[in-house]
């Protein structure tokens, strides 16, 4: 060891077998900031770390089994505080969940096109919609914010139509544009059917009432999580394009019931416009 070194110091080897930390990934935590060590040799570069930085490098070790980025490790051990500690990992833990339901899903997605439920050929029925007047949250967004904008409008409209109740003549019901799939940017809407146009008064922001125009559908009802709707989704646009004239126009669903004390069942009726020649 350097003579010049005063007090207890600990080699890289030595070190690396205290904290279970290899000596590449020493020499990257040095690199990057976040674990310096003690006392570098001016004449031959060699690291020496103190016995008191290996709580430190243990603290680091898990964050990053957290996967917590090098910059937020940097942040969580200079914070002064630990209510702002804290609030940073609680953050990053946050966004893990984030992930996780995300991969759940799409594991749950993946696992229904392995073993598909869904009959090779769909119960459809055809609906004709009339012009319907309706309580709308509508707004232009991003396809990678359909979540949050969902459940963000869902909640205003249900505040709304708790005042309204009597007014509401059906579910609620969703209108997606198709560039916000096909583009990844488009037009959202959530919807209430009401008995009829201008009887609503004193909506607040961001609800309007419109007129939502007739369409001719084909229909089919998934029963189950938005985690495999994607099978039915396949299944009807399949169905459209070997048996009917498909046209233009935004998909509309339809949430017959959901999770509630007694069934954790969704229901969800997909409506796609078709042409229909004949009644």
């Amino acid at each position: 060891m350097d003579a010049r070194v005063k007090k207890p110091m600990m080699a890289i080897g030595d070190f690396s077998q205290a904290t279970r930390l290899s000596a590449k990934t020493l020499r990257f935590y040095h690199r990057v900031g976040i674990l310096t060590p003690a006392h570098i040799g001016p004449d031959n570069g060699y690291r020496w770390y103190a016995p008191e930085q290996i709580t430190d490098a243990q603290i680091v070790r898990q964050l990053r089994a957290l996967e917590l980025p090098i910059e937020t490790i940097r942040e969580v051990l200079s914070a002064s505080e630990v209510s702002e500690r804290s609030q940073l990992i609680a953050e990053h833990l946050a966004r893990l969940e984030t992930q996780l339901e995300a991969t759940r899903s799409a594991v749950a997605s993946l696992r229904g096109l392995i073993h598909p439920t869904t009959a090779a050929q769909p119960a459809v029925e055809h609906r004709s919609v009339p012009a319907t007047p309706a309580l709308v949250v509508r707004d232009t967004i991003d396809l990678v914010d359909l979540g949050e904008w969902f459940t963000s409008a869902r909640a205003t409209l249900e505040t709304v139509s708790r005042s309204r109740e009597g007014l509401l003549t059906g579910p609620r019901g969703g209108i997606w544009d198709t560039d916000l799939f096909l583009l990844e940017r488009g037009e959202a809407a959530l919807f209430y059917p009401v008995a009829s146009p201008n009887r609503v008064s004193g909506l607040p922001g961001g609800v309007s009432e419109e007129i939502l125009p007739g369409v001719d559908l084909a229909v089919l009802t998934h029963h189950g999580p938005d985690e495999t709707m994607a099978q039915s989704y396949a299944a009807l646009g399949a169905y459209v394009a070997n048996h009917e004239i498909g046209v233009d126009g935004p998909i509309r669903e339809t949430y017959i019931s959901g999770p509630s004390k007694d069934s954790h069942e969704l229901v969800t009726e997909i409506g796609w416009p078709i042409f229909r020649a004949a009644r």
